[in-house]
C-alpha cells in the first residue's frame, strides 16, 4: 500500500432498528476507519468527495472517498512510527489543499497532485494542536502547549489517560497564525492555561474560538474567543458558575457558537442542555435534554444532531446509544427524534461517534465500531415528523 493506492468501494446499505432510517455503510475493512473531527469540514470537490482517515495496512493514513462510486484513494504514506494528526485535517476553504500534523510539523497536502510540503516545525519542547484554515484561505492557525510527557504520563486518544493531570500542571501554550504565502508565524496569544480546540470562524477570518483544556468542572472557564486583529480575548457564555458548557463549534455563518453540557443545580431536567451563541455573548438560546451527549452538531440552530452515549451491555432499551435530532418548529426546539442507532463504544478518539451534518442537512455523517471495528456511515434525514419521538419511545418501553 501506497500513497495513489485505490480500494474499490465497500459500500453497502441497512435500514435501522427504530427508525427504518436507510443507512449508508461507506467503509468496510478489518480495521479502524473514521471520518475527520466534528469541527472540521471533511467535504471537497463541490462535496463530491469526502476525507477519512483508515489504519488498512497497519498504519494510519489519510483517504479520499468519491461518494458516487465509492471507490477509496490514499492520499498519504506514513509509517507505523509517525505520530500523524490525520482525523484533525483541515481542508483550505478557498483551494483544494489540506492540512495536517506530523510528528513535530504541519503539512499542506494538495489533494490533486498530492503533493506534500512541510510548511512549519513546532519548537522543541511543545506539541502541536489541532489546525484551523482561515476562511480567506490565507492563514493556519493552530495551538502549541508545553509537552509535559517527562513527568506526566499520558495517553489522550486512548481514555483520557493523564487528562487532569495536564490541566492542573498549567502548561505554557499558545495560539499561532502562520501565513501560508510566507510560511511566517506570529503568536496571537499565550498563557500558562493548557489551550486546545482552535476554531477559525468559517466566515471571519479574524475571530477564532479556543478552549482551555481539561476537566470542564475544573478549569476556569471553557470557551473562549479571540479577536486577531485586536487581539482581545473574552469569555463566552460567562457567569454560570454552576454549568459547565464545551465541545464548541462554528455554525456555518461563522458568527454563533454552538455547544452542550451540563449543570450542578437541580432545577433543571437531569442537568443536561445544548444551546448556541453569538460570538459576543447576545442571541443565546438553550434546550433541556435527559441524557448526556458527548457531542453536538449543526450548521445553524434550525437543526441540531447529538450522539448521546456509548453502548452498554445492559438488558432493555434505553435508547441512550443513538443519534437525536432537534428541530426548530415555531420558535421552539422539538424533539429529540431518534435517527438511527449508533451503538458506538466511544473507546478512543478514533471512534467517537462525532456526528455531522452534511453541509445540505440531508445526511448525518458518524464513525461507530458496532461491528467491532471503527467504520464511517451516512444516515439519510427523512420528513422529520416520520422519525420517532424519544418521549414516546420512553413511554412505551
Amino acid at each position: 500500500m501506497g500513497k495513489g493506492t485505490t480500494f474499490e468501494s465497500e459500500i453497502s446499505t441497512f435500514n435501522d432498528s427504530i427508525s427504518g432510517v436507510q443507512i449508508t455503510k461507506l467503509t468496510n475493512y478489518l480495521t479502524h476507519n473514521f471520518h475527520t473531527y466534528f469541527t472540521n469540514n471533511g467535504w471537497y470537490d463541490q462535496n463530491k468527495k469526502l476525507l477519512i482517515g483508515s489504519d488498512r495496512g497497519n498504519c494510519t493514513n489519510l483517504y479520499s472517498m468519491e461518494l458516487e462510486t465509492g471507490m477509496l484513494t490514499q492520499l498519504t504514506e506514513f509509517t507505523k512510527e509517525d505520530v500523524a494528526g490525520v482525523q484533525g485535517t483541515y481542508i483550505n476553504p478557498q483551494k483544494n489543499e489540506a492540512y495536517f500534523t506530523k510528528n513535530n510539523t504541519i503539512v499542506a497536502l494538495n489533494l490533486d497532485s498530492l503533493e506534500e510540503e512541510e510548511i512549519y516545525t513546532s519548537p522543541e519542547g511543545y506539541n502541536l494542536s489541532n489546525l484551523s484554515c482561515t476562511a480567506d484561505g490565507k492563514h493556519l492557525a493552530f495551538g502549541l502547549s508545553e509537552d509535559l510527557s517527562h513527568r506526566i504520563k499520558s495517553n489522550l486518544g486512548g481514555g483520557y489517560i493523564g487528562f487532569e493531570e495536564i490541566e492542573a500542571a498549567r502548561p505554557h501554550s499558545q495560539i499561532c497564525l502562520l501565513s501560508l504565502e510566507t510560511k511566517e508565524n506570529e503568536v496571537v496569544h499565550e498563557e500558562n492555561r493548557w489551550i486546545g480546540h482552535v476554531n477559525v470562524s468559517p466566515t471571519q477570518s479574524h475571530l477564532l474560538s479556543f478552549c482551555h483544556e481539561g476537566p470542564w468542572e475544573k478549569v476556569d472557564h471553557r470557551i473562549w474567543l479571540l479577536d486577531l486583529q485586536s487581539k482581545k480575548v473574552w469569555k463566552i457564555r460567562d457567569g454560570h458558575p454552576n454549568q459547565f458548557a464545551g465541545h464548541e463549534y462554528w455554525h456555518a455563518d461563522g458568527l454563533h457558537i454552538g455547544y452542550h453540557g451540563f449543570t450542578e443545580s437541580l432545577t433543571r431536567k437531569d442537568g443536561k442542555f445544548l444551546g448556541s451563541i453569538k460570538y459576543d455573548n447576545t442571541n443565546r438560546k438553550e434546550y433541556d435534554f435527559p441524557y448526556q451527549n458527548m457531542h453536538i452538531h449543526s450548521n445553524d440552530e434550525s437543526l441540531i444532531v447529538g450522539d448521546g452515549q456509548q453502548a452498554s451491555a445492559y438488558h432493555g432499551e434505553t435508547y441512550k446509544d443513538c443519534i437525536f435530532l432537534w428541530n426548530k418548529v415555531e420558535g421552539r426546539m422539538g424533539g429529540p427524534r431518534i435517527l438511527c442507532k449508533h451503538r458506538g463504544s466511544f473507546q478512543t478518539q478514533k471512534v467517537h461517534v462525532h456526528p455531522k451534518l452534511s453541509p445540505d442537512k440531508s445526511q448525518v455523517l458518524f464513525t461507530s465500531d458496532m461491528d467491532g471495528y471503527g467504520n464511517v456511515y451516512l444516515a439519510h434525514i427523512p420528513p422529520l415528523e416520520s422519525l420517532p419521538l424519544l418521549t414516546d419511545l420512553l413511554k412505551n418501553n
